[in-house]
């Protein structure tokens, strides 16, 4: 069915103001059990995400739908994703500064630290909110947007109605000396509401008293972006009126979010420092919710996006309820003809992240302690940081061409990770990772990579290595084999065998193979996926 709507969208067009594009995404999954590895036994046969995206375009009108088959979800995903249909659809007019968005839509304000809707299918997020957007530019610099709606969560909305406000001005356009300097100032600032009856999640202490919820919730952020030649400086802050709610335990604490980003960078060379510290962010357009569902905002996790596989083991997710997050990156290239460049020139990229907990200065109430519902929360003083440490990883790569034909990768990684923080056990993961990652051209056509990874672990299941294979034909072939073996306690072997092919623009890939059970995490946010065992297919199309 999928291929044969692939093949007659992808038919010639014939020559028409309207134009119809979109994509097609099917993971599927035949699951087999597996007590060695936990994999669980599933009463359905196959288990498919399966997403069609269309959209018509005109010159003045865009009008789009999503159809989603969920009603077999691949495993890991929260129970309420179960379902099919057409969740997402949309009306988007423009007309030279305004546009007007109807039905549902993306959007971010600054950072995301009081508004960030978006979609993340390896999570299982679409928090995409049903209403009204405008977008409006009056002036050259100057960017108005405004907006209502409800959010969804899976197959529903939310009934809180979230609304919002945003301005950004960018003073080059009024103030030239800037521009002729190559400076760029960016002023901006955001206001989002959320207005939720406080009987649609009755909160009670006891039997007999019930807690006085907040029907309006507020939130506002304040942000500056200075930017000269290669040099770049962020500063952002955001604060959040009484909002109880399930993640901060219905205490009536205040929460607010304060951002430091700044960066260089010249040919060859570039420098990221930031720092960012949390306390009482998490903001849900229904505040009885867990899991990754109904966030409006969003609060990056100022780790670095790991891809080899043992260094991505422990991924980190944003505490919402409070945390210092500082991260350094520096990326340097020795040019060719140098020592230590040689004949094709050497990159060395160099990173830390570190993350610990805001400290806590109790505030004793007569009736209720500072954690307990009802609560006015804890104090921290801003500048004072925490004893526990929750993540850190200090790592270097070395990417270096030895001939035309042979380049390799080297990486090494020493990383902390607070199992009982982010997990709630476990205690404090230590682990070093060695990683090598070579590639070697036969021809212009035939590419093989290999991987070896070996990951020195104290704590939970003690070390592991990790073995990979890539063959690739191009231009429509890839074999890839792979193997990540538990040496330490269960001396478990995760193994898996995939062949891709591509043809144009359309993908598929099938493969068998045991996963481990761990989180998928992406920007802060994880998702617990179980262990598994079993056949795959993908297939992938946009048009």
């Amino acid at each position: 069915m999928l291929l044969l709507a692939a093949i007659l969208f992808s038919a010639p067009k014939a020559p028409s103001q309207v134009t119809l594009s979109g994509s097609i995404q099917s993971d599927i999954l035949v699951p087999q059990e597996d007590e060695k590895i936990g994999a669980e036994h599933y009463d359905d046969k196959v288990l498919t995400n399966t997403y069609l995206d269309l959209k018509l375009g005109s010159k003045y009108v865009e009008a789009g739908g999503r159809f989603e088959f969920l009603k077999y979800p691949l495993p890991g995903y929260e129970p309420d994703l179960k379902g099919w249909g057409v969740p997402h659809f949309y009306v988007k007019g423009h007309y030279k500064n305004v546009e007007l968005t109807v039905g549902d839509y993306y959007e971010q304000f600054g950072s995301g630290f009081v508004l960030r809707t978006y979609e993340e299918r390896s999570l299982g997020i679409d928090n995409a909110l049903r209403g009204a957007r405008l977008s409006y530019k009056p002036v050259n610099g100057v960017s108005l947007k405004a907006l209502t709606g409800k959010q969804r969560r899976y197959w529903n909305h939310n009934h809180a109605l979230v609304s919002g406000v945003d301005l950004e001005v960018g003073l080059e356009s009024f103030i030239k000396a800037l521009e002729h300097h190559e400076t760029h100032i960016t002023l901006g600032g955001s206001w989002v509401n959320k207005h939720e009856n406080p009987d649609d999640d009755a909160i009670f202490v006891d039997a007999t008293h019930k807690l006085n919820l907040p029907a309006y919730v507020n939130a506002w952020d304040a942000r500056v972006n200075v930017s000269h030649k290669g040099f770049n400086l962020l500063a952002e802050y955001a604060q959040k009126s009484q909002d109880p709610s399930f993640d901060n335990g219905y205490h009536y604490g205040r929460g607010n979010v304060a951002m430091l980003s700044a960066s260089y960078s010249r040919r060859g060379m570039s420098v990221l420092l930031q720092a960012k510290r949390s306390q009482g962010m998490s903001f849900r357009s229904r505040r009885s919710m867990n899991g990754t569902s109904s966030f409006i905002n969003h609060l990056p996790a100022f780790t670095h996006d790991q891809t080899y596989a043992l260094a991505a083991q422990y991924p980190y997710a944003t505490r919402p309820d409070g945390e210092w997050a500082f991260q350094g990156e520096l990326g340097y290239t020795f040019k060719k003809g140098t020592a230590l460049g040689g004949k094709y020139g050497t990159k060395v990229k160099f990173n830390v992240s570190h993350v610990r907990g805001v400290d806590e200065e109790t505030v004793k109430n007569p009736v209720v302690d500072d954690r307990i519902m009802g609560s006015d929360g804890y104090k921290s003083s801003f500048f004072k940081m925490g004893d526990e440490v929750y993540y850190q990883d200090i790592d270097v790569q070395i990417e270096k061409r030895v001939t035309r034909d042979f380049s390799f990768i080297f990486m090494y990684m020493n990383q902390k990770y607070n199992m009982t923080v982010v997990e709630g056990h476990g205690g404090m993961i230590k682990s070093n990772i060695l990683i090598a990652d070579g590639k070697y051209k036969f021809s212009p056509k035939l590419t093989l990579r290999c991987e070896l990874q070996y990951q020195f672990c104290e704590g939970d299941e003690g070390d592991w290595a990790f073995g990979l294979a890539e063959l690739s034909w191009a231009p429509h072939w890839m074999f890839t084999v792979s193997d990540a073996w538990n040496c330490g306690e269960t001396k478990i072997h995760y193994y898996q065998a995939l062949v891709t092919y591509s043809l144009k623009a359309h993908r598929i890939q099938a493969g068998y193979g045991r996963t481990d059970a761990g989180f998928n995490c992406s920007g802060g946010v994880c998702r617990w996926v179980p262990a598994t065992r079993g056949f795959t297919l993908s297939y992938n199309y946009s048009f």
